[in-house]
């Protein structure tokens, strides 16, 4: 159920049929977010905060203890409701910490980022990392709402937009191809229209064993480069690990399903116009091959992408040579790194 600030109403009746209310929130949310909650009057009187760090490195295992052990010290029972106030960090370990506490209670995301409104929040993913992998550890779980308040995204710096962005353009291969025109400020309109692909595709396949996977474009070698520079000066976001993964994804479906090359040369003015050249030249394409030896769509120790065809036409689980994934990532870095191209 998706709702946006005219059904607050309903959201109040919600929340008031649960025993006790728990708003989870990180570093950030609390500090820049809460003010924007306290002054849309849905939550209860009683409600009972829970502060986490900020950054994908504390979605881990420690965290999600902290939010049971918090739990547990204010009694909350099955009945008691669990609203996530975050970006995807927040609603990713959120939506786990409450699907597996007493065996689940209810959950509401509240997504203050943009990523966070057309992506993470939506579709029942929940998990945390774990070794070092991404999102290696969760469950399917629905929230019984996700609330969308664009209120968050007037004070949203510029990088968080383009990381929510990188997934709205995502959508313009494996969905509509109107979404390739997006830009930033997206409007209202734009952004509803996003969570209506993302909500449409996820209902349809509530546990990814089908189309629901066409979600992954760009994300096989974008998760990989994510993982891999995650604690380094060099970190990217999730956006910018699937902005840059589309590119050897376009190369590997001309490769694999014949896609027009002029399709690959428009995204790659699109991610000029859109995002920063990033210096990939000192990262080991052997770390990268392993961590996507351990991708979840893979099977049978082999690795799998979604590719396309056509706009609109994505292909899941094309199972892809190791050399061919090599060569689409050396693709990937001489692009990064073509100064006459970048004018630099």
């Amino acid at each position: 159920m998706i709702l946006y600030k005219n059904d607050i109403k309903k959201l109040t009746e919600i929340i008031a049929s649960h025993t006790k209310v728990f708003l989870l929130l990180d570093e950030n949310s609390n500090r820049f977010c809460l003010s924007i909650i306290n002054n849309i009057d849905f939550l209860k009187s009683n409600t009972i905060k829970i502060v986490i760090p900020s950054g994908e490195h504390n979605k881990n295992i420690e965290t999600v203890q902290y939010i049971w052990s918090k739990l547990i010290e204010n009694h909350a029972d099955r009945k008691s409701l669990l609203i996530n106030v975050g970006g995807g960090m927040v609603t990713d370990i959120g939506g786990f910490a409450a699907s597996c506490y007493q065996r689940g209670i209810d959950f509401i995301n509240i997504p203050t980022t943009l990523l966070g409104m057309i992506d993470a929040s939506i579709g029942g993913k929940t998990g945390i990392d774990f070794q070092g992998l991404k999102n290696q550890i969760g469950v399917f779980s629905q929230p019984i709402a996700v609330v969308v308040l664009f209120e968050f995204l007037e004070s949203l710096p510029k990088r968080e937009l383009l990381s929510g962005l990188a997934e709205v353009i995502k959508c313009g291969f494996i969905a509509d191809k109107a979404f390739l025109e997006a830009k930033l400020p997206l409007t209202h309109e734009f952004v509803i229209k996003a969570i209506k692909a993302k909500d449409e595709i996820t209902a349809s396949d509530t546990n990814e064993k089908g189309r629901r996977k066409i979600l992954n474009f760009g994300h096989t070698i974008g998760h990989a480069l994510e993982t891999y520079l995650l604690d380094t000066q060099k970190s990217i976001t999730h956006g910018e690990g699937v902005a840059l993964g589309m590119i050897p994804a376009l190369y590997l479906s001309e490769k694999y399903l014949n896609l027009n090359h002029q399709i690959t040369l428009y995204y790659k003015e699109i991610y000029k116009q859109n995002f920063n050249r990033i210096d990939l030249t000192d990262i080991p394409i052997e770390s990268l091959m392993e961590i996507m030896l351990h991708d979840k769509k893979n099977e049978g120790g082999d690795i799998r992408f979604v590719l396309i065809e056509d706009y609109g036409k994505p292909v899941f689980d094309v199972v892809v040579k190791h050399d061919d994934i090599i060569d689409s990532i050396n693709y990937l870095i001489d692009y990064q790194n073509d100064a006459n191209y970048w004018g630099r």
